[in-house]
């Protein structure tokens, strides 16, 4: 006797129901988001939000995180997407941010602060010097810095060339090892000329196994994560909002000519030197120390 099983009518009408695939499809991307978002922090290092005691205001800022940062924001909108210049203040270190730093390694990272925020803020407003007046004055200060254990990061490189040795030069990707990651906190505002708060954020980010390739130097994640920063807190100024939760955008023909070490957009972003570019990308995959390849001027910070 032959039995012939019948699918069931309410759950072929579900399989088939656009409304029913939505959902499913929407649960299923919450899931890919959520075990991504686990296993990068799984191999991340932590960062404190420290307050460094710069801002004009602490007051009103609000949590605003992103996927791997954390951050306190604020920003008036109006009045920000109204000025048209800024000035750079050079950034500082507060003096207890970063004791295994030496000083040139402390001028390194401010210097890829400045740089990458003159770049980013490039995109709307007109950077001047910074003695020139402007309507927005923008100034980081790094808080804290943790440094890159250099001896694991040299392991992490040497573990990441086997595999591509062992497979015919076939690159093949290694996670690199979660110790010894550096992490990075900076506070930063926009003030206009009356020395009013127009924008700010507190900013922490520790560097992890994924996307920050292992330098040997101990300030290797912090120059790392000094252009993400710059790039948050631009975000901030251009647009007048939280540069996070929102999908990502493609780089502006300015910024990918920086970033590859061109001509910036104004010629007040010459005093940070340009980016090292390809020498410092080759560099970087080399595991190299970013202080090889990127000279800061010797104006800069002035």
């Amino acid at each position: 006797m032959n039995i012939k099983i019948l699918p069931d009518p309410a759950a072929a009408a579900q399989g088939t129901d656009p409304v029913w695939l939505d959902r499913r499809c929407n649960r299923t991307s919450s899931l890919v988001t959520a075990t991504v978002a686990v296993a990068l922090l799984s191999g991340c290092a932590s960062a404190p939000m420290t307050k460094g005691g710069s801002l004009a205001s602490y007051d009103k800022l609000t949590p605003s995180d992103g996927l791997l940062a954390k951050s306190l924001v604020h920003v008036n909108k109006d009045d920000v997407l109204a000025a048209k210049t800024v000035r750079i203040v050079p950034t500082t270190f507060a003096h207890a941010a970063s004791p295994m730093l030496s000083q040139e390694q402390r001028r390194l990272v401010a210097n890829a602060i400045d740089r990458s925020l003159c770049v980013g803020l490039s995109d709307r407003l007109e950077v001047v010097a910074a003695d020139q007046p402007a309507d927005l004055t923008a100034h980081a200060l790094v808080t804290h810095a943790a440094p890159t254990d250099e001896v694991a990061a040299g392991a992490s490189r040497v573990l990441g060339f086997l595999p591509t040795a062992l497979s015919a030069n076939v690159p093949v990707p290694v996670p690199r090892l979660p110790i010894g990651l550096g992490s990075l906190t900076v506070e930063a505002e926009a003030r206009d000329p009356a020395s009013r708060q127009q924008a700010a954020m507190v900013w922490a980010r520790g560097a992890n196994s994924f996307t920050n390739s292992p330098r040997v130097s101990s300030a290797a994640d912090a120059y790392d994560l000094a252009s993400s920063f710059s790039d948050d807190f631009s975000k901030l100024v251009v647009t007048g909002a939280t540069p996070f939760g929102k999908p990502p955008e493609l780089p502006s023909f300015d910024k990918i000519g920086a970033t590859l070490g061109g001509k910036p957009k104004y010629a007040a972003c010459e005093a940070y030197g340009r980016n090292p570019g390809l020498i410092g990308m080759a560099a970087g995959k080399l595991g190299l120390p970013p202080e090889w390849s990127d000279k800061v001027p010797a104006t800069a910070g002035q």
